[in-house]
């Protein structure tokens, strides 16, 4: 489920992410955290709302940049002192890692063996 940003307009949206405000860190790791397992291929992270411009903006991601992402995003949490969050998001990563180590399409066994012998 994304994150919805109600704010007057575009500017505003910018000036956050200027600021690095952490409300948007946060948004994007819990959005990941929450779609770990997903099949899709892009996952909607983000709508930014904007009233005056009567305006909706959709910030998608995807899943290959997920490690990347909560990679970038985990510098914020220790800025912030969110140590457990720091672990999971930790535990995210090593996860994703290992899940890209793992061969997608490994062949199967067909049961027969052949053995050489001298």
């Amino acid at each position: 489920m994304a994150i919805e940003f109600t704010l007057n307009n575009s500017e505003e949206f910018q000036e956050m992410v200027e600021q690095k405000d952490f409300s948007i860190a946060k948004a994007v790791v819990e959005t990941l955290l929450a779609n770990l397992n997903t099949r899709k291929q892009h996952i909607h992270v983000i709508t930014v709302i904007c009233l005056e411009e009567n305006a909706e903006y959709n910030i998608t991601l995807e899943r290959k940049y997920f490690t990347d992402t909560l990679q970038e995003n985990l510098k914020y949490y220790v800025e912030n002192e969110q140590y457990e969050d720091c672990t999971r998001i930790v535990d995210a990563i090593n996860y994703l890692k290992e899940k890209q180590k793992t061969p997608k399409n490994t062949p199967k066994k067909n049961g027969k063996s052949k053995t050489i012998s001298d």
